[in-house]
């Protein structure tokens, strides 16, 4: 009786504890990645960074901002971004380097001082048959040499249309969840793959009811603690106009941003964390 009621005590406290930090937001700092893709010349890189060095935007203890360039820019990107700016690798090899033609390593970016990677994005999903397996092992071997993951997850149209949603994107988390015990160097970002790229951005709405279903998803299968600190962004036609109504919502911890990170509007993007606070 008694191991009953203290086991029921524990579920109801843990439950108080993530409404409480989850209305807190436990500290999630907002976070802005702009995912440059398999665009640019060395020229066009260097008059973006140039612009994103000029960019008036709130402090690093408002906002993180990540950018992604393509590998070959990586260096020249990393020499001429402003300090509290950060770059990104777009995807790194599931294991050490090797013979492995045309792959790079986690320990290549590692060697390079490069902090963060993409791992799992829609576009590696659908175009290189990535499996949800394939990218779990992806996001534990960066972690493991340690690298910061931004871990892509998404539903496409049909599966929408078919009301999986949730299902979809909590079997990808899961296949993450199953390689990791420690995500405090991971953002989960969801992106509709309906929405990347097309000009149809989710409502609001959709991205905060996925974002809420996808934290209490991870309360239960990953912890509280986790479920109330993990920053889930939103990542799908995201723009300078719609950016400040999705970041009102609560349980929107920031972007990743695919086509407006080339523009000058990248810098609304960063600037809409204010309206967290």
């Amino acid at each position: 009786m008694v191991d009953g009621f203290v086991g029921s005590w524990n579920e109801v406290s843990s439950l108080l504890r993530f409404n409480r930090n989850k209305n807190h937001n436990m500290g999630r700092k907002f976070f802005i990645g702009g995912n440059w893709k398999c665009n640019g010349t060395t020229e066009e890189v260097k008059k973006i960074v140039t612009s994103l060095n000029e960019a008036k935007v709130p402090g690093e203890d408002v906002v993180e901002v990540v950018v992604s360039p393509p590998y070959v820019f990586l260096p020249v990107v990393k020499s001429l971004l402003r300090p509290d700016f950060h770059v990104s690798a777009q995807n790194c090899w599931v294991r050490k380097g090797g013979a492995y033609t045309g792959e790079v390593s986690a320990e290549m970016l590692v060697n390079l001082a490069i902090p963060w990677v993409i791992i799992g994005h829609s576009e590696r999903r659908q175009l290189l048959n990535e499996s949800n397996e394939f990218v779990g092992d992806k996001v534990a071997y960066a972690l493991s040499q340690g690298l910061k993951v931004i871990a892509c997850i998404g539903e496409t149209l049909e599966q929408r249309e078919a009301g999986t949603t949730m299902t979809v994107v909590a079997e990808q988390t899961k296949a993450i969840a199953a390689k990791i015990s420690n995500w405090d160097n991971v953002v989960l970002a969801y992106e509709p793959v309906w929405a990347i790229g097309t000009g149809k951005v989710a409502t609001p709405a959709q991205a905060q009811e996925v974002h809420a279903d996808l934290r209490k998803w991870i309360h239960a299968n990953v912890s509280a603690e986790v479920a109330a600190s993990v920053r889930i962004i939103y990542g799908g036609s995201v723009n300078g106009g719609n950016c400040k109504e999705l970041a009102a919502q609560p349980d929107v911890d920031g972007f990743l941003v695919g086509g407006a990170s080339l523009k000058p509007e990248f810098v609304d993007i960063i600037n809409s964390a204010t309206v967290k606070n």
